[in-house]
């Protein structure tokens, strides 16, 4: 009796606290499952569809491949390598050009967007240069890179550089745009210099601007670096493309789309990663569930 009496109290108040929580907890984790099981079942219909349609000649496997013809021939250059090698040396150098360009790529839109935002003057001067180059082909740059650095990796880090540098340029030149200036005010009244404004205030202001580019210019670098090695190279994944191309093989083609869109989920999913690791401070955002 004296164990009893002597026990904690449970404040109603608490559970009444906690019961909504629980609630959205529970609710938020039943959309995640309705959300995965439909996009599973979305996939499944679109290459059973596709499967189907080969096999009972609606679609022509010819030009259009075949699932089961694609698997084959990714399990084909897995086991038996490619015509260029084996497939993990072209992965390997795509991936080496695609990285390579997005982190050139990434801290020169960076730099370049920090300054300029800064800056009004500097971005008043620089306003029509960038808009001309930024309004250029990236077909054409390729093309140029192509003849200027050769067949190697450095025309295709180069295309990947450009595609990368004006997505992130813009986006930081915004982000630093966006810094409410009230607290720059009040920062310089405190006597902050102007290192601690761009280190303590500005950059990590516009930090989510950045890093929502990040999310499209991985793509976009992934894209340079295919798009130099389909104009001219000696290994990579766009040489496989360019290649199945030339022997109409469509399988082959899509094969090849089939592991970029895998490096390019996990580099999104890494991506990701690193935002909720750098942006920690943000709120999180609450949104009704009306499943």
């Amino acid at each position: 009796m004296n164990a009893i009496k002597n026990a904690p109290s449970v404040d109603s108040t608490d559970l009444a606290d906690d019961e909504p929580v629980w609630i959205a907890s529970t609710a938020a984790r039943r959309y995640r499952i309705i959300v995965t099981s439909l996009r599973v079942l979305l996939l499944i219909v679109i290459i059973g569809g596709w499967e189907l349609g080969a096999r009972i000649g609606w679609i022509d496997a010819f030009f259009f491949g075949q699932p089961t013809a694609i698997v084959q021939q990714i399990w084909t250059w897995i086991t038996q390598g490619t015509a260029q090698g084996p497939l993990w040396q072209q992965i390997a150098v795509t991936l080496e050009e695609a990285v390579i360009g997005f982190l050139i790529g990434v801290v020169l839109g960076v730099v370049f967007g920090v300054a300029l935002g800064r800056s009004r003057l500097l971005a008043d001067i620089l306003s029509p240069y960038i808009k001309v180059a930024n309004s250029i082909p990236r077909i054409v740059l390729g093309s140029i890179f192509a003849i200027s650095l050769g067949l190697g990796i450095g025309s295709k880090i180069a295309l990947a550089v450009v595609l990368v540098f004006f997505i992130v340029f813009f986006n930081a030149f915004q982000g630093v745009r966006e810094v409410d200036r009230n607290l720059i005010a009040n920062a310089r009244i405190l006597g902050a210099n102007s290192r601690q404004l761009a280190t303590e205030i500005i950059i990590p202001s516009a930090l989510s601007w950045i890093i929502a580019s990040l999310h499209t210019s991985f793509s976009f670098a992934l894209v340079g670096a295919v798009v130099g090695e389909y104009l001219g190279a000696l290994k990579g994944l766009g040489l496989l493309i360019s290649t199945a191309q030339n022997t109409f093989n469509a399988n082959g083609v899509f094969a090849a789309m089939v592991i970029l869109a895998a490096i390019s989920l996990t580099a999104e999913a890494i991506i990701t990663a690193l935002e909720n690791r750098l942006i920690r401070w943000r709120p999180n955002t609450i949104t009704d569930v009306s499943i």
